[in-house]
């Protein structure tokens, strides 16, 4: 497995996010913790190195079973995880709070869970608009002199808050959603990014599933898999996309590859400061998923996939969508 860089972090270029083990799709049958950490103990053996998870997937439960998994294996394993979705002080899962106090409450949990005494990627999962952000780099900055976080991440930040914390504290990576159906960090993130020297963390790098090929519709989601809900996951925009996933279908029929495989292989000729974090609990999916790393794209493909059409509808429903930097 090829490398790429977040910043002066170096983790495997395809990592492995564990939200989709604490329930996230529904859809996707009953939680099998032992199955997970099969998949985790699988990924490290494919040469998986970066595991993304954080407290607010479960909530809890995704930290604890990397945890497990990562037992007496720490050493092969760059943890990320992150905070600002559960608030410590009484509010609960689903309160963002990203305040000095918090973040620092925050920590132990998340080093309990993990079984570890340092957390090399941290990030603020989404930014707090009562806490400036300034408070939240410094008291990272805090937990970095302490030896308990290595590296300071942000997710879903607007460029303005990304330059006002990295004037904090140096920003090792940014976690965004990117891919095929997802571009628009082209434009401003990640031209700013590239200027800092920060590196770039994709989130839902196969479009929430949809670009794997195996979705035809969403008939036979469960009614409490959030993509129900999504904008590109219904009516008309849902058929529209479908026309995106055929293309991408196509392209890797040409070279013996799946869906999955070619959308990831065009995300890592983005660049080497990029490096996707694709989620699942199935082994045969990783295994699937860490195969794109291998995989060489044609001049000709490349530009088929660059001149797709943009997803139809937007990235999530108007309540998520509020919640990010912009």
């Amino acid at each position: 497995m090829k490398n790429a860089r977040l910043g002066d972090l170096e983790v495997s270029r395809i990592g492995l996010g564990a939200m989709t083990m604490a329930g996230t799709y529904t859809s996707e049958g009953a939680l099998d913790n032992a199955e997970s950490i099969r998949t985790i103990h699988r990924a490290l053996e494919l040469g998986v190195t970066h595991i993304d998870t954080a407290e607010i997937y479960g909530p809890f439960l995704s930290e604890e079973i990397v945890g497990q998994a990562i037992k007496g294996r720490r050493d092969q394993v760059k943890m990320a995880t992150k905070f600002g979705l559960v608030s410590h002080s009484g509010g609960g899962p689903g309160v963002i709070d990203s305040s000095a106090a918090n973040v620092k409450a925050a920590v132990e949990g998340s080093l309990k869970r993990l079984g570890t005494d340092h957390i090399d990627l941290y990030y603020q999962h989404r930014i707090d608009r009562n806490t400036p952000i300034e408070e939240t780099a410094g008291a990272v900055a805090d937990l970095i002199a302490e030896g308990k976080v290595l590296h300071f991440g942000l997710s879903e930040a607007s460029p303005e808050t990304i330059r006002r914390a990295h004037a904090v504290q140096p920003v090792s990576a940014l976690q965004t959603e990117y891919s095929l159906w997802t571009r628009d960090v082209e434009a401003e993130i990640l031209p700013l990014l590239r200027e800092l020297g920060i590196g770039f963390v994709p989130y839902s790098p196969l479009g929430h599933g949809l670009l794997t090929g195996q979705i035809r519709s969403v008939e036979d989601f469960a009614d409490d898999d959030w993509r129900k809900t999504n904008p590109r996951f219904t009516g008309e925009n849902f058929h529209r996309n479908l026309a995106i996933v055929d293309e991408v279908k196509a392209i890797g029929a040409e070279i013996g590859a799946t869906p999955a495989q070619t959308a990831l292989a065009w995300l890592l000729t983005r660049g080497n400061d990029i490096a996707p974090i694709p989620g699942t609990r199935r082994v045969s999916r990783v295994e699937e998923n860490t195969a794109a790393d291998g995989i060489e794209l044609t001049t000709d493909q490349l530009e088929r996939l660059n001149s797709l059409r943009p997803a139809a509808g937007e990235r999530h429903d108007e309540a998520n969508m509020s919640s990010i930097d912009r």
